[in-house]
């Protein structure tokens, strides 16, 4: 039976997504696991892996096609036996369900339907009786540590898939009730009709003159910003604290642990920076006042049992925010070297799903930039977000003296549903108490 290749859904949220390349051609054998194409969405480009095995007997949507929706149908797999010209003739008809499509498969085809090629970069395993039980990789770690049956936990991603958010409740031996959608979801869909609620796109462009501007066309990336930030600005209610905090026994720490860093192939093993100091802080703090470690539902507060930091990122057409998992559990020499590693990968579009989504908390470092201060956009879900600004000589009080200090100013934006002032203030004399008393970070 013919195997449909459809467009996966790389994410809960995602609705549609680019073809970049085939990296197989028509005609080509396929072997289960082997990666056959590459997908951009906004954030990341991510490899499609067969699940099973064949000829690629039709490519239905060409290499470099935008805007692909999830599950349409883009290539047809000849199965061990098949006709290969046969199976191309009749490939380019719609495509029935599937059993298996990339991070967000369908359920299991009924009788005379294709199945599909697609699978996520970490294929799932099959469970017992036949079934198939899809999760994120992440979903299967929290599985794995809590010691949780995946069988008894109910999937609201897309088709069902089993998500990070879906692990929330899910105890041993115990059927998780059936987690809602991820929260933002729905904002940003409401948010979208009013980004073209302003002047029309030929109402702008004619209040400059012809010649006088380039027209860039929008990406994904740039369009996934404005409607986040929109929503944003629109459904939280923002609110924002702002304290300094003096460097100068952080930097004298840093040259320390950086001058006693292993060196191992001719390279010291870790390059401990300002901003892994920030994350450990900001991480350590939130668990010292765990009431600001949330997430606002119409319903609930979220109480998170870790610190997770989103990192925001500069890469080319905007950023990405990959996300410290537990930091408050790892020290700054892994914080450091997880850090240069998702850089690395935001920077060429290869993180996957689970490395920038979610998250309870964020920072945003403009420092490196001579920003003095700024205030941050929080990030649905996350309830704070930390700005943080140059660490620069200033003239301080000491006693009665006036003596010169390196100082950082950092400033927390804070959705008010979630943290009031006065438990905003307590995290913010956290993070300042541990940034000024960096020793305490070590113990």
């Amino acid at each position: 039976m013919p195997i449909n290749i459809l467009m996966p859904a790389l994410s809960p949220t995602m609705e549609k997504g680019n073809l970049a390349k085939w990296l197989k051609k028509e005609g080509d054998a396929i072997k289960a696991g082997d990666v056959i194409a590459e997908i951009e969405t906004d954030k990341a480009t991510m490899e499609v892996e067969a699940v099973d095995e064949g000829v690629l007997a039709k490519i239905v949507v060409a290499a470099g096609s935008a805007d692909v929706p999830v599950n349409q149908l883009i290539g047809v797999i000849a199965a061990e036996g098949e006709d290969v010209k046969a199976v191309a003739a009749g490939g380019g008809a719609a495509p029935a369900p599937s059993s298996a499509s990339a991070k967000a498969p369908a359920p299991s085809p009924a009788a005379g339907e294709g199945k599909s090629a697609a699978a996520p970069q970490s294929p799932s395993p099959v469970a017992g009786e036949g079934t198939r039980i899809f999760a994120s990789p992440l979903a299967r770690r929290i599985a794995k540590d809590k010691g949780i049956d995946l069988k008894t936990v109910k999937g609201s991603g897309p088709h069902g898939r089993i998500v990070m958010a879906d692990m929330e409740n899910a105890r041993p031996g115990l059927a998780a009730p059936a987690a809602a959608a991820p929260v933002a979801a729905p904002v940003v869909a409401a948010a979208a009709p009013v980004l073209a609620a302003g002047p029309s796109d030929e109402a702008v462009k004619k209040m400059f003159a012809p010649g006088s501007y380039e027209e860039v066309p929008h990406d994904g990336m740039r369009k996934t910003i404005a409607r986040r930030l929109l929503e944003s600005k629109q459904t939280v209610p923002h609110f924002y604290l702002t304290v300094d905090c003096e460097l100068d026994a952080l930097l004298k720490l840093r040259e320390q642990i950086n001058a006693s860093a292993p060196v191992r192939d001719g390279k010291p093993a870790f390059k401990v920076s300002v901003n892994d100091f920030v994350i450990k802080a900001l991480a350590l703090a939130l668990n010292r006042v765990p009431e600001a470690n949330v997430s606002w539902t119409d319903n609930a507060m979220l109480k998170h049992k870790h610190s997770d930091v989103g990192v925001a990122v500069s890469i080319p057409g905007g950023l990405i925010t990959p996300i410290v998992r537990a930091a408050e559990t790892k020290t700054l020499s892994v914080i450091s070297n997880e850090m240069k590693d998702f850089a690395a990968r935001a920077k060429a579009r290869k993180l996957k799903p689970e490395e920038y989504q979610g998250g309870t908390t964020a920072v945003s470092n403009l420092g490196m930039f001579g920003v003095k201060d700024f205030a941050a956009i929080v990030n649905p879900p996350h309830a704070t977000i930390l700005a943080v600004g140059a660490g620069e000589k200033r003239a301080v009080v000491k006693g009665d003296q006036i003596v010169a200090a390196t100082v950082m100013s950092v400033t927390l934006s804070t959705d008010h549903r979630a943290v009031d002032g006065a438990l905003g203030a307590e995290l913010m004399q956290a993070f300042k108490q541990l940034i000024e008393n960096p020793m305490g970070m070590l113990v």
